[in-house]
């Protein structure tokens, strides 16, 4: 006989005591997070090593260029001293008027400005003034007759002049430091705005600094530009690289993930059964993973859809019989003539409501078990304890020719399985509800617990032994069935529904377990009753207490 279903709340779970997940993978053992790390790492290691070497180039570049002018100009403040500019006698003097003659006569390259400084920082000579060259950028054509002539504002001219203070005042600082016997180089604003490179050498006549000498070159920006334009390269490829993921992106991640987003719509809408994208199932990535794992969840829900078919079925065609008879019986109650004949009928009639409302609420119980098996989260069980009291119970409850229920274990012996207590209880009082029904008055029902070693996957096994007539060795599978039932003579009718082993079964192979039925046979191999075993998974030790 079925024992009714346990329905229970789900208890929080203790301390340590999770139900195993998947685990989840890290962000390094992923195949599409490892190609969007490398290619946008890449990417940037190109605009990052780009710009290094571009600011290399610029230091390298500016203090080349100091160091040429450097030379030049120590080269022509010994040819001011080999011309006479500087003389000693009686006294250290500077010759201001043959300075503009050498100006002349030394060829200033194009770019570069030549300046002499007295000892009081005054403007001596200048190579743009000596020079027949004309500095500065070509002039704008001319403009239409007629058309007004824009002056700048106040507020421009205002920041021209300061600008040219500026500049002025930098050259000025240089100039004084250089007089102080040091060469300077620096990097400033000229005069007309533009960046140049620009060493101060101090001119002297023996020891005695009489004046300085100040060349620039003015080509800085240029260069500077043309070293940009040699990054173009670098952020070009930089460019390439990250379409080139946006376009893998696209490919291997966003298309998929939209096929299969269109192939669970078609789920939904029930013009297919399950997934099926063999091009992605074959993928070692994360895309690969979720399209098995869909396709394994839509196989599993139309699997489970087949089987709430089938159970339907076979519903409403063990209900159809016992309403067949109970019609039956209500259109021959009116045709009766004696008492007895109404009594055998009224008779027939409580049987057969008796026989519905067991199917109605084993059926019940049957259709709320994968809710319940998926609300109760599972815990460590210790299945002597739970055996004990089962049993306990029984024994406590026995009636005068019934038969006795005997638990034996292992002494000292506590074995303990990960599961639900409430199903796992209800799958050992229907056994042993079966075992009794089919034993003999004052029998003996045998519920024994022990480890098997021979069995690593499923260590833990409990056998539930009676003295009944066995079972057909074709029916060993059978009884498994929903609705099989095959009952000894002298059972009340409709008080077994066949569904307690298969709900047995179902809730055992829930806790990755296993359950069979075999007959005991004695030396001469003469049947001496059923048994069922079953088998489970012992607790891994983490979640041993």
């Amino acid at each position: 006989m079925a024992s009714d279903t346990a329905i229970a709340k789900a208890d929080p779970l203790p301390p340590g005591d999770d139900e195993p997940r998947r685990p989840l993978k890290r962000f390094g053992g992923s195949r599409l997070g490892g190609l969007i790390l490398a290619l946008n790492l890449l990417s940037l290691l190109i605009l990052f090593v780009g710009a290094l070497l571009l600011n290399e180039w610029s230091r390298g570049l500016i203090a080349a260029r100091q160091e040429t002018l450097q030379a030049q100009g120590e080269i022509l403040v010994q040819v001011l001293g080999e011309r006479g500019v500087t003389q000693g006698e009686p006294f250290p003097t500077f010759d201001a008027i043959e300075a503009g003659k050498l100006f002349v006569d030394v060829i200033i390259p194009e770019g570069q400005r030549a300046r002499l400084f007295d000892l009081d920082g005054i403007p001596v000579a200048d190579s743009y003034q000596v020079t027949e060259s004309i500095p500065g950028q070509p002039l704008p054509p001319a403009r239409p007759a007629g058309t007004p002539i824009q002056e700048p504002d106040a507020a421009e001219r205002a920041r021209d002049e300061a600008d040219l203070n500026q500049a002025r005042a930098v050259l000025a600082e240089e100039v004084e430091r250089a007089l102080e016997g040091e060469t300077q180089a620096s990097l400033r604003r000229s005069e007309s705005g533009d960046r140049v490179v620009s060493v101060s050498i101090p001119v002297r006549h023996v020891q005695q600094v009489l004046g300085v000498l100040t060349l620039e070159a003015g080509d800085v920006d240029q260069t500077l530009a043309a070293q940009r334009r040699a990054l173009m390269p670098f952020a070009l490829v930089a460019l390439a690289v990250n379409l080139l993921g946006s376009l893998l992106m696209h490919l291997f991640v966003a298309r998929p993930v939209m096929r299969l987003s269109a192939a669970a719509d078609e789920v939904r809408l029930q013009r297919a059964r399950a997934i099926s994208l063999p091009d992605l199932e074959s993928r070692k990535d994360e895309i690969g993973d979720l399209a098995r794992s869909l396709e394994t969840m839509t196989a599993t829900l139309s699997d489970r859809m087949d089987a709430i078919e089938r159970f339907a079925a076979d519903v409403s065609h063990e209900i159809k019989n016992p309403l067949t008879s109970i019609r039956s019986a209500l259109e021959t109650l009116p045709l009766v003539r004696t008492e007895a004949q109404r009594e055998k009928l009224t008779v027939l009639l409580q049987q057969d409501v008796r026989r519905l409302d067991r199917l109605i609420t084993d059926i019940s119980n049957a259709s709320r078990l994968d809710a319940e098996l998926a609300r109760d989260r599972p815990r460590t069980i210790d299945l002597t304890t739970l055996l004990t009291e089962i049993v306990g119970v029984y024994e406590a409850g026995r009636k005068p020719g019934e038969p006795r229920i005997v638990f034996e274990a292992p002494a000292g012996d506590h074995i303990l399985v990960v599961g639900r207590d409430g199903p796992l209880g209800q799958v050992f009082r229907n056994l042993i509800d079966n075992a009794r029904s089919f034993s003999p008055p004052g029998g003996l029902v045998r519920a024994t617990l022990s480890r098997d070693a021979t069995d690593p996957d499923r260590s833990a096994h409990v056998t539930i032994d009676d003295d009944g007539p066995g079972i057909p060795p074709e029916n060993l599978e059978t009884v498994f069935q929903r609705f099989y039932t095959s009952r000894p003579k002298g059972t009340a009718f409709g008080a077994n529904s066949g569904l307690g082993l298969s709900i047995a079964r179902q809730i055992i192979e829930a806790h990755g377990g296993a359950i069979q039925a075999t007959n005991r046979t004695g030396p001469d191999g003469a049947v001496e009753g059923a048994r069922f075993e079953v088998a489970l998974p012992l607790a891994p030790a983490g979640r041993r207490g």
